[in-house]
């Protein structure tokens, strides 16, 4: 298991409290504010610490409020809204320094089956062994990055993401608000649904605000924006052990007031439909007294 997967599932073990309040920790990565995706994962498992175990996260909304500080612990308070015969709700606020960060709510639901379908994998995507490896397009644009985001990629990270496509990398072109990304976990993740889950929760925060720049000939590294998730929004469709590539595909309908939305879609190796995402957030253009 690599280093970076230990922290993360370190990360995720938060500790208890008291009944229905835990504590999470952040990685000293050097960022300023901490990963939204690692806020989404750990107020999902403050939820599930508190719901029985044959009950698996279906659906997730979240709202960010404040960026967080990675240099002090959060603290999750759960509320348990409901314990049906089926389903499970839960309601998580995430709190620094005396004030609400973030605000999770979660539905669980026992196993059962029913009517299924689900929209295909895209056709002709190019897998991720015949991509650029990481490595590769740190060598091919380290210069163009700023300082704090050359750290980021020479540290080891628990997630590899393999973009299809690297135009905009390399040009200010106004493209097609779409992308295609490979993105797999850098090792092995135990054979845990909750913690396979919470982990599909970290990633899936990954790229989205990127994807609803393209049309703009942007990216989240431009000085002269400022980017920040605001809502987010998962549905779990199929349990899936992340052993492996998923297909993140993404495709940003709308950017106004300041804001874009952006949905994804994550997809096994052989085409199942794993789960679906929802995210708005802050694409706002800095002003020169901002």
């Amino acid at each position: 298991m690599s280093s970076a997967i230990e922290e993360l599932i370190s990360i995720l073990d938060l500790e208890d409290l008291e009944r229905n309040l835990f504590r999470g920790r952040s990685p000293q990565t050097g960022w300023q504010r901490v990963f939204g995706g690692q806020v989404i994962a750990q107020a999902l498992v403050a939820a599930q610490r508190t719901v029985e175990p044959d009950r698996a996260v279906h659906s997730l909304h979240c709202y960010f409020m404040r960026p967080g500080d990675p240099a002090v612990p959060i603290i999750y308070e759960v509320d348990r809204i409901r314990d049906g015969g089926s389903f499970t709700t839960r309601r998580v606020v995430a709190i620094q320094h005396g004030h609400a960060i973030f605000s999770l709510s979660a539905s669980f639901q026992i196993d059962e089956p029913g009517l299924e379908h689900a929209i295909e994998m895209p056709e002709g995507i190019p897998g991720p062994e015949t991509l650029l490896r990481e490595k590769d397009l740190i060598a091919q644009f380290f210069d163009q990055l700023p300082e704090h985001i050359k750290r980021y990629w020479l540290s080891e990270r628990p997630i590899e993401l393999r973009p299809v496509s690297l135009t905009h990398y390399i040009t200010r072109e106004k493209l097609p608000p779409k992308q295609h990304i490979w993105v797999r976990a850098t090792g092995e993740i135990p054979d845990d649904r909750a913690l396979q889950s919470a982990v599909l929760a970290y990633l899936s925060d990954m790229t989205l605000l990127d994807t609803s720049l393209f049309a703009h000939g942007r990216s989240v590294f431009d000085p002269e924006i400022q980017a920040a998730s605001l809502d987010h929004a998962m549905w779990f469709h199929r349990p899936h052990k992340l052993d492996d590539w998923l297909l993140y595909t993404q495709d940003s309908p709308n950017a106004s007031g300041a804001r874009g939305f952006t949905r994804g879609s994550l997809y096994a190796t052989d085409g199942t439909l794993v789960a679906s995402v929802a995210q708005e957030g802050l694409i706002r253009l800095r002003t020169k007294n901002a």
